[in-house]
């Protein structure tokens, strides 16, 4: 499986942006995914999950409330809502597709390349 992310940028602080995972390979749908995320001078950090048919979420703590994980496999999408966003939020996101639920860093199958979330105060 190979994982493209995009939809990264620059936002105020309180804005949205929606992340976009698109994944080749017709074993996307077997996957459980998951987005993580990774400041500067920080160690990479779970973000959200979703299992392999979407019926299951979890959410770490900072992104409970604001962030909404989705996939569609019929267009091997899985997405990331980003709502109210803070400057603490700032980080490089990567999407991951892992047999394991929920995803840990650790137990990750295939990782994408990352997209620069940048969020201004």
């Amino acid at each position: 499986v190979q994982l493209q992310a995009s939809g990264g940028g620059l936002v105020q602080s309180g804005g949205s942006l929606r992340l976009s995972c698109a994944a080749s390979g017709r074993t996307f749908s077997t996957y459980g995914m998951g987005w993580f995320r990774q400041a500067p001078g920080k160690g990479r950090e779970f973000v959200a999950g979703i299992n392999w048919s979407g019926a299951s979420t979890f959410y770490a703590d900072s992104a409970k409330g604001r962030f909404t994980v989705s996939r569609d496999n019929a267009k091997n999408t899985v997405y990331l809502q980003m709502n109210s966003l803070k400057s603490e939020d700032t980080a490089i996101y990567y999407c991951a597709a892992s047999t394991y639920y929920p995803p840990t860093v650790h137990r990750v199958d295939y990782w994408g390349q990352g997209t620069q979330v940048t969020v201004s105060s």
